[in-house]
């Protein structure tokens, strides 16, 4: 190998680069002694050019034109730092068919260009270059054409346009390199060409990071795309990108966006703090998404449009600010075991015409719905799980095919847990609706229904509500501990109920409204104060139904036959007759809740105890609850070890004011008690005065019942439990609804723990009022008035949690206001905190308003001028 050396001074030596390499012949090596060069130099033969003291200590700055230009295969720079004359200009060019390896080089002020073919012959070759393509043998001998690039710990920065450009059939290979600091694209791929990007980083770019058009191909693996200026990758045209473990973090547009025809892949890929949408397809493309991350954008986390198709599997969207996965148009989507945490709007939704299919996917605390389906969309959804947030699955739509339900568990909701739209069609089978603040399934005026098998339990309101004309086939339905009726039925509505149970409704378990067609067969009522109620001119048929342990039956009561302890069987069923199902005559172990309910995910005591903590204020409270933890970890202990437990009553009075969080820490305080095993649910039942007592003679006890029997496995929250005892009444139904407390805690003594709430002064009265309270009621729990400092807390914790950041002028002025607040009977504590951020934000919105074109931070920001 020969030996070629450029220096300013010495015998033997070459003066400039060029002169060096004009003289060196095929395979030389050219060092170059540490210093500026400002020439240009073209490498027409095999050689290497490096630096001889290493990185850095050698400038080849270019007066015009590229620093150089390569026309042979086999070329390498070693450890130069190459300068460009205009950052808008090429700095390094690679013609057809030569190949160059620039290696722990610095490149500012321009751009490396790799130029295709003139006919794209390598264009064939290039479809089947893969990630693990090392491209060793096209640098030696480029024989099908094109220009051939490795970049190895090479850093590209300072350039006009774009810093790295492929185009026709070129190639190109990055290892541990990196592009930033560019007024404009980081890597542009256009014609065939194709990059093999490993470790590479790009940040700082003004446009896009990574664009490919064309039909070019780029194929990623652990790279990172850093604060671009636009989008993060750009996919267009029918090109081909595959990004595997790579991390695209605060783009100001979309993290992935990909139009046209193109097709993008995504492997375990982590995208966040999009300021528009985490990955966008529109037009005709296809996306593949899968064991991917998709963090916190502004908008969508995954957002189709057009005709777009995507994949998405094993993928978290999590706290996207708009819909989490949105779908419009005609774009078609599958969903497989994705999760969805979160969503400024819904979890997942479809309109205009769009498809989608959801498999065991799980969509939890979206602000809205978990499922939302518009317009003629149609979604399927199977084995999917959705808590929290306003409306389980809400389906509007009017397409021609109904949207289908299979195998869900819906359970956690404010209102209902699946609501059908007017005109809308929907299949249900074997969904699992709990604990919903509405009703448990609703079908709106119009709305078609067919339901079959699964579960609604409870609902706050009733089990099922059927709107005005609206039809529905409903059999094997399971309904219990509705808090209204187990089936409400509007007006004219059609429709046939077979082999249904209801149980423990607070209102009669059937109402059937004027007008309405329906027929009632092989249906069992169990445990509730009425079976049906019926509006003037309803006339329902009822056959072989039956009404077991009902106070006031309309139909025959059958008291001797046993409740509906076994789990519902299914026509086809194994070991089940075909036909009528089958009844169990033996109580089973598992009552009407948990065969209703998605069994609910563990809790950790830490984790109880740090939510506690978290809390604003209540230091006192805080310390009791620690205090009772940790007496019942002991009886816990006692009990395993065979020793009889101490007397403990774990029922509570908490006194305080309005506000005070004293409804929030009992239902803590009853998951508390399932972490201890010491609750078999946790759930927490409210009520008041109006929930307990009855209107006439008689009606007390049975109602107080039944608002007992809801909490069991749980927390009865009785609020304004002195109401019971009203001051100077001797003869009041709310003595009768104590009595029945005090009876019924004694029976259900480790089942259902009771918290008595209410004001400091009158919670006493209470206590005092009946024997039997004073003994179960052994400790009370002080919650006292929020501090300014805690209500000014309390209103940057609901700033945060919505989004919003307070100036510190606000703040300022937020705790003058709130010190200047008078502590009278209206005062509402931590009620009065979210009166007035509600009011804060809704005068920001006017103040935003005014103006043309907000920024986003604008529209985050609280001033103090929103207090006032």
């Amino acid at each position: 190998m020969t030996a070629v050396k450029v220096a300013p001074r010495g015998r033997g030596t070459h003066r400039t680069i060029a002169a060096a390499l004009a003289a060196a012949p095929v395979g030389a090596v050219v060092t170059v002694a540490p210093g500026l060069y400002a020439e240009s130099v073209t490498l027409t033969r095999r050689v290497v050019l490096e630096a001889e003291a290493g990185p850095g200590s050698v400038v080849l700055r270019s007066p015009e034109g590229p620093a150089v230009t390569v026309t042979a295969p086999g070329c390498v720079l070693r450890g130069l730092h190459l300068a460009g004359a205009d950052p808008a200009q090429p700095l390094v060019r690679v013609e057809d068919a030569a190949g160059l390896t620039v290696d722990r080089c610095e490149l500012t002020g321009g751009r490396i260009e790799v130029l295709g073919s003139a006919d794209g012959r390598s264009a064939p070759a290039n479809a089947a270059l893969g990630p693990d393509h090392t491209l060793a043998a096209e640098l030696a001998d480029p024989v099908d054409g094109g220009g051939v690039l490795l970049l190895c710990d090479a850093r590209l920065s300072g350039a006009l346009g774009t810093a790295l450009h492929l185009t026709g059939d070129a190639r190109a290979r990055t290892v541990d390199s990196v592009v930033d600091e560019v007024d404009g694209i980081g890597v542009v791929l256009s014609g065939r060409s194709v990059l093999i990007a490993e470790r590479l980083r790009v940040s700082g770019t003004s446009g896009s990071a990574l664009r490919a058009k064309g039909a070019s191909r780029l194929l990623a693996r652990d790279c990172s795309v850093l604060g671009a200026g636009r989008h993060g990758v750009l996919v267009q045209d029918e090109a081909l990108a595959e990004l595997a473990d790579c991390r695209v973090v605060g783009p100001a547009r979309t993290g992935v966006r990909t139009s046209h025809t193109a097709r993008t892949t995504l492997v375990d890929c982590r995208i966040s703090g999009a300021l528009d949408h985490a990955v966008t397809a529109a037009d005709q493309a296809r996306v593949e998404v899968r064991d991917c991350r998709l963090e916190a954008p502004r908008g969508h986390g995954l957002l189709l449009a057009s005709a777009a198709f995507a994949v998405c599997a094993g993928t978290l969207v999590d706290g996207a600010g708009a819909t989490a996965v949105q779908l419009v148009d005609r774009s078609t989507a599958l969903l497989t075991g994705c999760r969805v945490r979160g969503g400024g709007d819904h979890g997942i939704a479809a309109a205009g015409s769009a498809t989608a299919e959801v498999v065991d996917t799980s969509v939890t605390d979206p602000a809205s719905c978990g499922v939302d389906v518009q317009d003629e969309a149609r979604l399927t959804l199977t084995g999917v799980r959705l808590h929290g947030g306003d409306t389980g699955v809400r389906l509007r739509s009017v397409a021609a095919e109904p949207c289908e339900v299979r195998g869900c568990a819906v359970g956690g909701q404010r209102r209902s847990g699946v609501e059908i739209g007017p005109d809308a069609a929907a299949v249900l089978a074997d969904v699992r609706v709990a604990e919903v603040g509405g009703a448990g399934v609703a079908v709106d005026g119009g709305g078609r229904l067919r339901l079959s098998g699964g579960a609604v339990s409870g609902a706050a309101g009733s089990g099922l509500v059927l709107e005005r004309a609206a039809s529905v086939e409903v059999r094997d339905l399971r309904v219990a501990d509705s808090g209204k009726n187990g089936i409400l039925i509007g007006e004219a509505v059609s429709g046939s109920f077979d082999h249904c149970d209801l149980s423990g409704s607070a209102f009669p378990a059937v109402h059937v409204g004027k007008g309405a067609e329906v027929r009632f067969r092989g249906c069992r009522f169990f445990d509730c104060g009425q079976d049906v109620g019926l509006a003037d001119g309803a006339e329902p048929v009822f056959e072989d139904c039956a009404a077991v342990r009902v106070r006031t039956p309309v139909l025959t009561a059958l008291a001797d036959r046993p409740g509906p302890s076994a789990p519902v069987s299914f026509p086809g069923d194994p070991e089940q007759p075909e036909g009528p199902r089958a009844r169990g005559s033996e109580p089973g172990t598992d009552g009407l809740w948990q065969q209703g309910e998605p069994e609910p995910e563990p809790e950790t005591l830490e984790d109880l105890l740090a939510e506690l903590d978290e809390l604003v204020g209540l230091d006192g409270v805080k310390r009791d609850v620690n205090g009772m933890v940790k007496l019942m970890q002991t009886v816990r202990l006692r009990e395993q070890a065979g020793l009889p437990a101490p007397p403990l009553s774990r029922h509570l009075v908490f006194a305080g004011n309005p506000g005070t969080g004293k409804t929030t820490v009992a239902r803590l305080y009853g998951r508390l008690l399932r972490a201890l095993g010491l609750l078999a649910r946790g759930h927490l039942v409210e009520v008041d005065r109006s929930a307990l007592v009855g209107e006439y003679v008689g009606h007390t006890g049975p109602k107080t019942t039944e608002a007992f029997h809801r909490a069991r496995g749980g927390v009865l929250f009785i609020d304004e439990a002195y109401a019971l005892v009203p001051a100077g009444a001797a003869n009041d139904f709310g003595t009768e609804s104590i009595a029945t407390l005090v009876k019924l805690m004694e029976d259900h003594r480790d089942e259902v723990v009771v918290i008595a709430a209410g004001y400091p002064g009158d919670m006493d009265r209470f206590v005092a009022s009946n024997p039997g309270l004073s003994s179960r009621f052994s400790r009370t729990l002080l919650f006292a008035d929020y501090t300014s400092a805690e209500l000014v807390s309390i209103v940057e914790h609901h700033a945060q949690r919505h989004r919003y950041e307070l100036t510190d002028a606000a703040r300022r002025s937020l705790t003058t206001y709130v010190e200047n607040i008078p502590r009278g009977a209206q005062f509402g504590n931590g009620r009065t905190a979210r009166q007035l951020f509600q009011a804060m934000t809704e005068r920001q919105a006017l103040r935003m308003s005014e103006l043309t074109d907000p920024a986003p931070a604008q529209l985050m920001q609280l001033d103090e001028q929103d207090l006032l």
